[in-house]
């Protein structure tokens, strides 16, 4: 019953945000641990996912250093 409790919380402090930004484009940088670390990529997965649901229009860029620099020296 307390984690239903908590998770309400979470929502009424947010309701202020949700209404602000909705409709908007809202930019995410994905990147580092959260691109290599399972728990991570769920977890971003399904924010994304609940942006969307709630009328946010999420937008993902990759950021991607560590990715890119080792793809790099693999061709160098």
């Amino acid at each position: 019953m307390q984690e239903l409790i908590n998770k309400a919380n979470v929502l009424v402090e947010a309701l202020p945000w949700i209404r602000q930004f909705y409709g908007k484009t809202i930019v995410i940088k994905y990147g580092g641990n959260a691109m290599v670390e399972e728990h991570l990529k769920e977890g971003f997965a399904r924010d994304v996912i609940l942006m969307k649901y709630i009328g946010l229009n999420p937008v993902v860029v990759h950021g991607g250093g560590p990715q890119i620099g080792k793809s790099l020296r693999r061709w160098a």
